[in-house]
């Protein structure tokens, strides 16, 4: 059946090699159609009706309870049929899959396959002996040239005719590819009519990884994952290297522990953070918003009266029960973050101000009013058997992963399955687009804002309570360039409107890790600054990429 000579099939033959399957299944599958005429097929329009008359406007309530109950009837009967046929149709489709399992691959796919690899062969052959004819002739021309206006167009239109040459080649390749995709989709189309699309979990598994590779292109791959490959290769690196150097294992269950628990409130400033930048914004506030919340958070919890004032004034919370204080100190934290990140996003959504100024203004009015306020003092610790409460650890596990979870799982929910999250998503990939559509961009930026608020709130509160107190106007310096770095490196796009929650809780989880690894090893902090720039310049860049890429 194949061409003289090759395994190379004309797409006659292919139709011939698959002509038996079609008709053994197509003969079944009629034999299925007959009988799903009077059962499923009835089944399905009658539920079509009723779901249509539901929404219909047209007949009054009365009408539409008649008219649903007749179909209800309808599709009862429908479905004795169904009943009836099963076993049967069940059968029909043993015998037909067991006919595919028997003879698709042997008869034809993998012919289609060896037929695939001969055309890739004689496409690169063919490639291969355009490009060596083309080089004859261009030097045959240019020996035969002396001027050199001529020499330079000759080589011009000798690089496009390679150019050319080369994008046949693409042509072919792809052609061949998408003959084999083809001829192994074609099995599924028809175990899809066979089973009216339910699929087996292999299944699903088979024809997913057949689509990846399919689709797979090594430029785009390197652009979403390239750096994602060499921080891991990085981490690799000091996982052997940190044993050589220091004698302790990088790698072990209580350094991941370790790493999730510090990773915990740095999440909640991240998934604050990646709303504002999803909206083509930032914060520059957030390590600010964290010494306020740590210094309001102690200075409520703290065991006994405060040993720092606030504008001259000595705090003492201590008549309240724990639980009360705590509940408290969660509260003011929230309200703070929030009333500030509200104004910053008034700013912005109102005066057009880009949230670099409005957060920026924000950050040095919160630490002149939290240093002059307290004179910069460090309010000491809150009361001890708080964090037992609150965050305690249950067989070796830090709990203060769990609120890290719920609060991944909370802003997941608002992002994917809310209308502020699609509004979200749509006035930072176009305001102007999603303003014409009827979308306030005005409330969209201040919501945004305000649940970033929120969320600095809760992370500077459960750090506060991670560290035991010890809050300062000092204490989260330089924490939202972490927050930052975080969701870019997850693929939080600087553009507007393009990333996942997934990706900012991998940019949390490898910056901390990083951060953790090089400490131990004892790398100098000011060094760790100099990793952090680059993974960040590096994210930025692979993000302007494919940015460009797109235009």
């Amino acid at each position: 059946m194949a061409a003289e000579n090759s395994k190379i099939l004309t797409a006659e033959q292919e139709q011939q090699l698959r002509k038996p399957i079609d008709e053994y299944v197509g003969k079944i599958q009629d034999q299925i159609n007959a009988l799903r005429e009077d059962g499923t097929d009835k089944v399905i329009e009658y539920q079509n009706l009723i779901d249509n008359l539901k929404r219909d406007r047209i007949y009054t309530q009365q009408e539409k309870n008649e008219r649903i109950e007749q179909a209800k009837k309808e599709q009862e009967k429908a479905r004795a049929v169904e009943t009836q046929n099963k076993a049967q149709i069940a059968k029909l489709i043993a015998d037909a899959e067991g006919y595919l399992k028997a003879h698709y691959n042997t008869d034809y796919y993998q012919a289609v396959v060896a037929s695939c690899k001969e055309e890739k062969i004689q496409a690169q052959k063919k490639y291969n002996e355009a490009v060596a004819r083309l080089k004859k002739e261009h030097q045959e021309t240019l020996s035969k040239l002396t001027d050199q206006h001529e020499i330079k167009d000759e080589k011009y239109v000798h690089k496009n005719r390679l150019f050319d040459a080369k994008m046949q080649l693409a042509k072919d390749l792809q052609e061949v590819k998408d003959r084999q995709h083809a001829a192994f989709d074609y099995r599924y189309h028809l175990i899809d009519m066979l089973r009216m699309s339910k699929f087996t979990v292999a299944e699903d598994l088979a024809q997913r990884w057949e689509n990846y590779k399919y689709t797979f292109n090594r430029r785009d791959f390197l652009l979403r994952n390239g750096l994602y490959i060499a921080i891991i290769v990085i981490f690799i690196a000091l996982c052997i290297i940190t044993p050589i150097v220091k004698n302790v294992q990088l790698l072990t269950v209580n350094n991941v522990l370790n790493i999730l628990q510090q990773a915990s409130p740095r999440m909640f400033l991240a998934l604050g953070v990646a709303g504002l930048i999803l909206l083509a914004g930032t914060d520059l506030s957030i390590g600010r918003m964290v010494g306020m919340g740590m210094t309001a958070a102690t200075i409520v919890m703290h065991q006994g009266p405060n040993t720092g004032s606030v504008f001259g004034h000595v705090f003492d919370f201590s008549g309240l029960p724990v639980l009360a204080r705590v509940l408290l100190a969660l509260v003011i934290c929230i309200v703070l973050c929030t009333i500030f990140t509200t104004i910053a996003g008034f700013f912005t959504a109102k005066f057009k101000m880009h949230p670099f100024i409005s957060t920026m203004a924000n950050m040095l009015v919160i630490f002149g009013l939290v240093t002059y306020s307290t004179k910069g003092v460090s309010f000491g610790a809150i009361d001890p058997s708080i964090p037992g409460m609150i965050i305690p650890r249950i067989n070796g596990f830090p709990t203060i992963i769990l609120w890290a979870v719920a609060a991944v799982a909370i802003v997941w929910f608002i992002w994917n399955k809310t209308t502020f999250g699609k509004n979200l998503y749509a006035v930072g990939g176009n305001p102007e687009a999603a303003s014409v559509s009827g979308i306030s961009v005005f409330w969209v930026t201040v919501g945004a804002f305000i649940l970033a608020g929120i969320l600095y709130g809760f992370g500077s509160w459960l750090e506060c309570i991670r560290m035991v107190g010890s809050g300062s106007a000092a204490y989260g310096q330089g924490w939202e360039m972490d927050a930052i770095a975080a969701c870019v490196v997850g693929g939080i796009s600087f553009t507007g409107g393009i990333g996942k929650i997934s990706g900012v809780v991998v940019g949390v989880f490898i910056f901390t890790a990083l951060t953790y690894s090089l400490t131990t090893l004892g790398i100098d902090t000011n060094l760790q600054f100099v990793f952090s720039g680059i993974i960040i310049l590096v994210a930025v860049m692979l993000d302007c990429l494919k940015y460009v890429q797109k235009k």
